[in-house]
């Protein structure tokens, strides 16, 4: 049994260094791990080519009374005369309402009064101040007093004309808010007054079309629910762009003599643009939306460079670009998710 226990333990130990000069050789035998090279983006291109594009600019607008006025007294009062129908046409100057009048009137009839007794005082003020019967302080006194009384009686008829209230523009009344004997103030909204003959129709156009947008320029709009299309004038633009939309305020006269349009209607409005033999176009599909910016995957000298651009019109596949893009540019149309500036691209390019 020792024997046997001796025998198995010198097998043992054999077999443990052949293990260990088995694990050696296989740690010599180990070859290097191989540097990795740069990634190659596999992708497809097009060429920027510049071609001929008509274009239309569509957006979105409102329709505007081309005069609207909320009809308010100037003055506190009881209403004692409403001349006007509810949605009827007035035309300028005719009276819409009266107020109560009387101590106004009063007050005018009792200043008048004063001024004639200052009046005749002056007089015979004059006729003592030649003969030196009163000083010249005194005959100065009494003309001061007939000048104040006159400024009176300027200031009362201003309040008494201001409690005829009258249409400043011929137009459509609206609905009437007050009734016969109420109390008004100058907060209080009588009617509102439009004039909807000519209506006025405002809309925002992106600040690169400046050009585009000059006075006089005929443009088409439509009106939800409405089949017909109707036309409008291009009358003004606001000179300066909306710092947060980057957009112009665009406002178009429209003719209305038929009462077809109503004002606060949505408009969806259409302004051609003049065509363009040189437009830059790229598949929707290149741009690539950033925080501040868009831009494009250029391929240059074999590598992707991320360039800004700044688009104009969309079409259904494609976009124009206005600037950031030159013909002959290679732009990446796939493999938008994976490019990274200055990765190594290999392109199949194609046509447009």
């Amino acid at each position: 049994m020792k024997k046997l226990t001796g025998i198995a333990f010198a097998a043992l130990g054999c077999s443990l260094v052949f293990l260990l000069s088995s694990c050696g050789g296989k740690k010599e035998s180990k070859e290097p791990a191989r540097p990795k090279g740069p990634k190659v983006l596999t992708a497809e291109a097009v060429v920027v080519k510049a071609q001929s594009f008509q274009n239309n600019y569509t957006t979105s607008g409102t329709l505007l009374a081309n005069e609207e006025v909320s009809v308010m007294p100037e003055v506190s009062g009881r209403i004692s005369a409403i001349s006007f129908k509810e949605g009827g046409a007035v035309t300028q100057g005719q009276v819409l309402a009266r107020l109560n009048s009387e101590d106004i009137r009063a007050q005018i009839a009792k200043l008048k009064a004063q001024k004639e007794l200052q009046t005749k005082i002056k007089g015979r003020q004059s006729e003592l101040l030649e003969i030196g019967g009163i000083s010249q302080q005194e005959f100065e006194t009494t003309n001061t007093t007939i000048q104040g009384i006159e400024a009176d009686i300027a200031y009362a008829e201003a309040q008494l004309r201001k409690t005829t209230i009258i249409a400043p523009f011929s137009g459509k009344a609206g609905i009437r808010n007050v009734s016969m004997g109420a109390v008004v103030t100058p907060a209080t909204v009588i009617t509102t007054l439009q004039q909807t003959g000519t209506l006025k129709m405002d809309f925002s156009v992106p600040e690169q079309y400046r050009n585009e947008l000059t006075a006089g320029k005929k443009i088409a709009f439509t009106v939800t629910g409405r089949l017909d299309t109707f036309s409008a004038i291009i009358a003004a633009v606001e000179p300066a762009a909306n710092t947060a939309t980057r957009t112009l305020r665009v406002r178009a006269m429209v003719s209305n003599n038929e009462n077809k349009l109503g004002p606060g209607a949505f408009t969806h409005v259409v302004i051609p643009f003049d065509h363009d033999n040189n437009a830059l176009l790229i598949p929707s599909q290149s741009v690539i939306p950033t925080n501040r910016n868009k831009v494009a995957a250029v391929l240059r000298g074999g590598k992707a460079e991320m360039v800004p651009i700044i688009l104009g019109t969309r079409t259904a596949d494609k976009v124009e670009v206005i600037q950031g893009l030159a013909a002959g540019d290679t732009v990446l149309t796939t493999g938008i998710m994976q490019v990274k500036p200055g990765m190594q691209v290999n392109a199949q390019v194609r046509e447009m």
